[in-house]
């Protein structure tokens, strides 16, 4: 396999892994709302979704490094088109809960496997010296791209349906479960498993532990890990207070549920565009600002006042307030995009192929804690206060965090051994 190769599956890989995501983000507040359920409910649901996924994190990364990242990435397929599937046709509170906890067992599973099946194919092929950011800033555009599409044909399609064929709100995960089926058929098939010595099912379940509390280990002590952790954490916060008043939000300002739905869309689209062009400029970003280090924090600042800007103009009315919402989205995901491709480097850079999985999930879990602290606590606040008080929290964790990498060390894994350098200068970038 060439470099040209791996980077083409690993691609059709990312982008089949978010689709389903993007066709059943429109709608899936708005679904649960229309079957019944209160707010608190729907956040319950949420909360469930994280606690598993967050659960399931560490195990699910000590797995993928133990048996391979191709049975992983199947299974994540498999209980996803469950749960999208189950999610088209619940009609209760506790179908809809069930639901979440499939779903968090395909995030757990999901979370890492690929790109970690491609830095170690990229590093067989070139060498522990070959540069990760040109092919990890493609897959984080394809992810965002298929964001993007997934979410306007699913906001879409309730407009479209007929609603004697099926509920119109159900149509976009039923389609996303199609999508989850496509993606389990292209991993069986286009992610060949390096060869690896077969193992018992005693031994797999004797090596996981293993492997999460060397994964564990390594992120609480490298100074490199433990930043970006508490720095994705920050990013939780942030990105659980869209996720979660942003629906509600547009369907004031379009009128209806079903109009709400497509106007989420689109604004969802355009922040989706502006993730991948985020991803796109990371390594320029990096380059410009003199390191990856310093190219985060220009990413998490432009994120942070975007939040800013959306709670500063939660007061406006019709097209206005939609205008702004689009806007705000686009340099929130350009910002949040970029940061996160350079952060997602220095992780890769920070550890070997025994433990790549299990530290991504580590990371992972910072982002699913932070979101569950603000669930827990911004959605109550809303309530209270409005959203652009919530907003304005969570701006402020997010520009904060932008603390966490001045000054910070970079590790660089080269032939197994950690090289530590200050991420701020050229030679902290240096390969071997």
């Amino acid at each position: 396999m060439t470099a040209r190769s791996a980077l083409r599956r690993y691609l059709l890989v990312s982008s089949l892994t978010w689709l389903p995501i993007g066709l059943m983000m429109a709608s899936m507040v708005l679904l649960l709302t229309e079957r019944g359920l209160s707010l608190a409910q729907i956040g319950l649901v949420v909360t469930v979704f994280s606690i598993v996924t967050i659960g399931l994190e560490l195990p699910t990364g000590g797995l993928a490094d133990v048996v391979g990242r191709r049975v992983v990435l199947a299974a994540s397929a498999a209980f996803l088109t469950a749960a999208l599937v189950l999610m088209s046709v619940a009609t209760t509170f506790w179908m809809f809960l069930v639901s979440g906890v499939l779903k968090g067992v395909a995030r757990a599973l999901s979370s890492g496997p690929a790109t970690s099946w491609y830095v170690d194919t990229l590093h067989r092929i070139e060498g522990p010296g070959a540069d990760l950011k040109p092919g990890l800033a493609r897959g984080g555009a394809v992810e965002s791209v298929a964001l993007c599409a997934g979410v306007l044909v699913g906001g879409g399609l309730p407009l479209v349906v007929p609603p004697t064929l099926v509920f119109p709100l159900a149509a976009p995960s039923l389609l996303g479960a199609l999508a989850a089926a496509g993606l389990l058929v292209v991993v069986l098939l286009a992610l060949p498993e390096p060869p690896h010595d077969r193992r018992s099912l005693r031994g797999v379940l004797r090596e996981v532990p293993t492997t999460v509390v060397s994964g564990v280990r390594l992120a609480a002590r490298g100074p490199v890990l433990r930043r970006i952790m508490l720095a994705s954490a920050g990013c939780g916060v942030m990105l659980m207070s869209i996720e979660l008043l942003t629906p509600g939000r547009l369907a004031e300002l379009a009128g209806t549920a079903e109009r709400g739905t497509t106007a989420y869309a689109v604004v969802a689209a355009l922040g989706f565009a502006g993730s991948a062009t985020g991803s796109t400029l990371a390594p320029r970003v990096a380059r410009l600002a003199g390191g990856s280090a310093r190219g985060a924090i220009a990413g998490v600042v432009l994120a942070a006042l975007s939040v800013g800007a959306l709670a500063a103009t939660a007061g406006l009315g019709g097209a206005a307030g939609l205008l702004t919402a689009g806007v705000a989205y686009v340099l929130l995901f350009v910002g949040h995009s970029a940061a996160g491709l350079l952060c997602l480097e220095m992780t890769h850079n920070a550890v070997t192929a025994a433990e790549r999985t299990t530290v991504s999930s580590t990371v992972s879990l910072s982002l699913q804690s932070g979101g569950i602290l603000a669930n827990l606590t911004l959605a109550t606040l809303a309530a209270q206060a409005g959203v652009a008080a919530s907003w304005a929290v969570a701006a402020t964790v997010m520009l904060a965090s932008a603390l966490l990498f001045v000054r910070m060390p970079a590790a660089t894994v080269l032939n197994g051994r950690a090289h530590l350098a200050l991420a701020g200068h050229a030679s902290s970038r240096s390969r071997a």
